[in-house]
């Protein structure tokens, strides 16, 4: 079986054991009803946690985007909330 290591991973592995659940609480439907599917906004380890009670061993996919607003300048483009090409974009 494949492996995924990268550095760093031994100080973050067990990380998710200290998140707390968090109760999903939807705030409006969009689509078609019992559709069957669930669209999840927030921070990717509290939404993953927070479905785990509910869907735990039935997910078939999970899209995560990356990471947003980490202030990094080294990426691709500055990715901060108030950076021009961000607020453009949210403004469109």
């Amino acid at each position: 079986m494949p492996v995924l290591d990268w550095i760093g991973k031994e100080q973050i592995i067990n990380h998710h054991n200290e998140v707390e659940y968090n109760i999903i609480e939807c705030k409006e439907n969009i689509g078609e009803k019992n559709s069957g599917n669930l669209l999840v906004k927030g921070d990717n380890l509290l939404a993953l946690k927070s479905l785990l009670p509910y869907y735990g061993g039935e997910v078939k996919m999970i899209y995560i985007d990356p990471p947003y607003n980490t202030g990094n300048t080294s990426w691709v483009y500055n990715d901060a909330s108030d950076a021009p090409i961000i607020k453009n974009g949210l403004i469109k």
